[in-house]
Parts: structure tokens; sequence; C-alpha cells
């Protein structure tokens, strides 16, 4: 691993990690229910931030494993790292923080996280971190507005600020109630990205690995699908 060994891995406040996340990530933005933040540090810097927490929707995500409890699993739900760390040491922090989340927070057997392939990548840290590949979807739930605008189907769902491509209104409002995505659609001429949602799951708990209630998927039906995606750029298929 050359000098990735070098790299300090610690927990950090919020707003530490908040500001690194927002200028690294992709999305520019954090999630806001992350309980515990993981800081990687080589040469005195931060260069890395991976933020866990309790999935939004956690009624339904608790039942991809059969037997978890209610604090049993979480979220790695922000991963955002700037170009200096040594190359493949993503995987080498992402592999310390489940270590450290083992040690400390025993009760916790298992990790899901999200590949965005339609604006980011599908996946390859977490293959290199011995996720299992549990679910791939044509995405449905990020929009772009005429304008170039990119918007969560779970944002629109989930806040009241009203926007300015409603007039001034939020979904709520417009849609009398409804919260339809259709109806927004309609309304504004916003389109689903073109890709693919990849979603991987990590068992810290190796036992529960039994338990899943979703087939594990080849990583191969990525490239079968054509759905390959690496640092925002689509993978060529000749």
């Amino acid at each position: 691993m050359g000098r990735a060994k070098e790299i300090d891995i610690r927990v950090i406040p919020y707003s530490i990690a908040t500001p690194f996340v927002k200028e690294h990530h992709y999305s520019g933005t954090v999630v806001n229910n992350s309980q515990v933040h993981f800081g990687a540090f080589l040469d005195d810097r931060l260069h890395g931030v991976m933020s866990y927490g309790p999935c939004i929707d956690k009624t339904r995500m608790i039942g991809l494993v059969k037997n978890t409890t209610w604090d049993g699993f979480l979220e790695l739900n922000r991963m955002a790292f700037d170009d200096y760390l040594p190359r493949n040491s993503e995987s080498y922090c992402i592999g310390r923080t489940l270590r450290m989340i083992k040690k400390n927070a025993p009760q916790v057997k298992w990790v899901v996280s999200f590949a965005d392939g339609c604006q980011c990548g599908d996946g390859t840290i977490y293959r290199a971190s011995n996720f299992i590949l549990t679910g791939i979807k044509r995405n449905v739930e990020i929009l772009e507005l005429p304008d170039g605008q990119r918007i969560t189907k779970l944002a629109l769902q989930t806040s009241n600020l009203p926007r300015d491509e409603l007039d001034g209104q939020n979904l709520f409002e417009v849609t009398g109630g409804t919260y339809s995505i259709k109806k927004y659609c309609e309304i504004t001429g916003a389109k689903p990205l073109e890709g693919y949602q990849f979603r991987y799951v990590y068992f810290i708990d190796k036992s529960y690995r039994k338990y899943l209630t979703v087939p594990e998927i080849p990583f191969s039906k990525i490239d079968e699908l054509k759905a390959g995606m690496y640092k925002g750029e689509k993978k060529r298929y000749f």
C-alpha cells in the first residue's frame, strides 16, 4: 500500500467534515442525518471524509437483512477525497473505518451504501473494499430540469421550501398534497437522468450474510447492462 499505510483515520466533528464534503463531493451536498464522520489525514492535513448515519428510509432498508435490530446497520452516505492521497487509498480508508465501527459499535452488523451511475461512478471503490452488489436499477430518483439543474425525488418530497421552477411554491402545494413526481415533471419539463443506481452491502459481522433477503449480483452484470461509469465518465462499450 506504500504511503497509504501512513494515513491517519480520526473521528472528526460535523463542523470540519461538512465544508470538506461540500467542496469535494460531486453533489456539493451533505446528508444532514450523518452521525459519525471519519477524516483521512496525511502529512497533517485532511484529505478525505467518510460519513455514516441511519438510512433516510430506514423502515424499508432494515428488511434487506433479516434479524437486523433497529441500531444494527448504518449507511455510508457520503465519501469525499481530494487528489492528494496515494492511489487506492480510498478502499484502505473505508476498511479502517469499518474496523473502527466494529470495535466501537459492535451492535452494527452491516453497512449499506449507494453508487450513483448517472453522475459519479458504478461503485469501483466499494468493490475494492469487499462490498457485495445487491441492487441495480435504472435511475428514476435523480431529475434534471431543462436548465440543467438537478434534484432528487427525495429532496422534492421532503422539503417545504419554495422552488423557482414551481413559481415559488413547493411540491406539496402544486400537487394538492400528493407529492406527485409525475406532476412535477409535467409542470417543469424535468426528466430522469440517464444511467443506473447501485446498492452495495458490507457485512461487518460475516454471519449476517446468510440473512440477506435479496440475491447477490455478480459484478459482471454492470458491464452486461452497459452501465459502467468511473469519475463521472460513462464507460465505453464497443
